[in-house]
């Protein structure tokens, strides 16, 4: 089973949900985890309706520090957004890292329907680009 970890500033969004969905795309081939560069100490709500409009729960999910996984060996480390790429450490266990900026939902202003549309938008581009991935790899790209 091939690993991958996740990173994101927060942990709260992106990570969680590319987390989850990594999880669910990778049809029991992959292992996936995520962590924060700056853990926020919470999964936000708004990540998790989301992601159960999916059939996806990740209500018990939890905000993580990659300090707390850095001494871990993955194949594939992913940073979601600018920040994590800048701020988090080298991890010497990589094989590979992929940067896939991703705008952080958690920054939508508006109303809570306007939210939940970039909530959704961004759950979305992140199910693409996992998806694009793992086809890629599967047809040996």
């Amino acid at each position: 089973m091939q690993r991958v970890l996740i990173l994101c500033t927060g942990n709260s969004c992106r990570s969680q949900m590319a987390e989850a969905l990594w999880e669910s795309l990778g049809a029991g081939k992959w292992e996936s985890h995520s962590a924060g560069s700056k853990p926020s100490g919470y999964v936000h709500p708004l990540a998790v309706q989301v992601m159960s409009e999916l059939g996806i729960d990740i209500s018990s999910y939890e905000s993580k520090s990659v300090g707390q996984i850095e001494d871990q060996d993955f194949d594939l480390v992913v940073t979601v957004c600018d920040n994590a790429r800048e701020s988090c450490p080298v991890l010497p266990g990589a094989k590979s890292v992929l940067h896939w900026p991703f705008e952080d939902p958690a920054d939508a202003t508006g109303t809570d329907v306007q939210k939940l549309e970039v909530f959704r938008r961004i759950r979305d581009e992140i199910k693409q680009k996992i998806s694009g991935y793992l086809n890629s790899v599967s047809q040996g790209v």
